[in-house]
C-alpha cells in the first residue's frame, strides 16, 4: 500500500463491519421471495445434466441466477458505504466483471441448456484475470510473494501478474465446480471469506475496506444460503460461483496471501483435483474410473450418503482448513513482525 494511501484516515470498522454483514444478510432475505418469483416467470430455470446423478432430476427447472442477486447486494452496499481504494478496486472489478459473464452463461443454460462455451468463457475469464493482476501488480509494486514460515521470495513482475492472472481463473472455475450440491459452494465459500476478512483486518498495514468488502459478501451469502440449503429454492449459478472464486482469489492476492488460498479453499482444490484425476485415470486405464462420480462431492453422493450429511461434512473440513490458514498467516507475520 502507498504511503499515502496508508495514511489515509481509516474510519472505525468494528461496528461497520457487523452492520454491512447484517444489512447483505437482510436485503438479499427480504429480496429473494420477489427475485424467485421474477425468475420462475421468466423462465430462468437450471437445466440438470443428464450425466448426473439422477436424484437430481428433481432439481430440473429450480431457479438459477442467484449469484446476480449477491453482486447487486454487495456492490450497492458496498459503494452506499464506502468509496473504492487499492484494496478494493480489483475485487470489486473482478466480482462485477465475473459477474456479468457467468449472469450471461445462466441465461443461455436455461434458455437453450446450453451456455457459453468453454472456450469463450476461458477468454473472457482470463481477460477479467490479467486486469485484476495487473492492476493489483501496479498498485501495490510487487516484486516479492509472501511464503509460509519463509517469508517474502522475490518475484519478477511480469512472473507474478502471469501466477495472479492463474490464481483467479482458478479459483474461480474450483468454485464453479464445487457448486453441484445444495448449499455446498455457498457455504464453503463464506468461510473461505470469514478466513480472509479477518486476514485483513490483522495484516500488516491492515485493510478495513477489504474486510468490509469480506463482511458484506459473507452477509450475503448467509442470506442466499436462507434460500438454497436442502432443499434448495434457487441455485448460485456461475453468475455466483465463477464471481465469488475470482473474488476471493483477488481477495488473497491484495492480503498477501495468495499461498494460504489452497489451504483456506482447501474443498476447492480437492474438488478439482478429482476431476483432473477422474480425466487422466480414465484416459490412461482405456475407460476405468477412479471415482464413482467425479466431482467428488458425487463420489460420496453415490456411496450412499445424503446430500445434507455432504455439504455439512465438507463445511466442517472448510472451516477448520479456514482456521489453520488463519493460524499460517498468523505464524508468518510472527515471524515477519514479531
Amino acid at each position: 500500500m502507498t504511503a499515502e494511501l496508508a495514511a489515509a484516515p481509516q474510519p472505525t470498522f468494528s461496528v461497520e463491519l457487523i452492520q454491512g454483514l447484517l444489512l447483505a444478510f437482510a436485503l438479499v432475505v427480504i429480496l429473494m421471495p420477489p427475485y424467485i418469483r421474477l425468475l420462475q416467470a421468466f423462465g430462468f430455470g437450471k437445466r440438470i445434466r443428464q450425466e448426473g446423478p439422477e436424484s437430481h432430476f428433481v432439481k430440473e427447472g429450480t431457479p438459477t441466477m442467484g449469484g446476480l442477486l449477491i453482486v447487486a447486494v454487495v456492490l450497492g452496499i458496498y459503494f452506499f458505504l464506502q468509496q473504492p481504494d487499492a484494496a478494493t478496486f480489483a475485487p470489486l472489478a473482478a466480482l462485477a466483471g465475473v459477474g456479468a459473464l457467468g449472469a450471461f452463461d445462466d441465461y443461455l443454460n436455461a434458455k437453450t441448456g446450453e451456455g457459453i462455451r468453454a472456450r469463450q468463457k476461458l477468454i473472457w475469464l482470463t481477460v477479467v484475470a490479467f486486469v485484476a493482476a495487473w492492476q493489483i501488480q501496479q498498485t501495490y509494486d510487487i516484486n516479492a510473494i509472501a511464503v509460509p514460515f519463509v517469508g517474502p521470495v522475490p518475484i519478477e513482475p511480469w512472473l507474478y501478474v502471469l501466477f495472479a492472472a492463474f490464481a483467479i481463473i482458478a479459483a474461480a472455475n474450483g468454485v464453479n465446480i464445487t457448486d453441484g450440491l445444495d448449499g455446498l459452494s455457498g457455504g464453503t465459500v463464506a468461510i473461505a471469506f470469514v478466513a480472509f476478512m479477518l486476514i485483513a483486518l490483522l495484516n500488516e498495514p491492515a485493510q478495513p475496506r477489504l474486510a468490509l468488502l469480506c463482511a458484506l459478501i459473507i452477509g450475503a451469502l448467509l442470506g442466499f444460503l436462507w434460500f438454497n440449503v436442502h432443499p434448495a429454492q434457487i441455485f448460485i449459478g456461475d453468475s455466483g460461483a465463477l464471481s465469488l472464486g475470482a473474488t476471493l482469489a483477488v481477495t488473497a492476492l491484495i492480503t498477501g496471501q495468495i499461498l494460504v488460498l489452497p489451504l483456506i479453499g482447501i474443498i476447492f482444490v480437492l474438488e478439482t483435483a478429482s476431476v483432473i484425476l477422474q480425466v487422466v485415470y480414465f484416459r490412461v486405464t482405456g475407460g476405468r474410473r477412479l471415482f464413482r462420480m467425479s466431482p467428488i462431492h458425487h463420489h460420496f453422493e453415490l456411496g450412499g450418503w445424503d446430500e445434507e450429511k455432504i455439504t455439512i461434512r465438507f463445511w466442517i473440513v472448510a472451516i477448520l482448513a479456514a482456521l489453520l490458514g488463519v493460524t499460517f498467516f498468523l505464524a508468518t507475520q510472527t515471524d515477519r513482525f514479531g
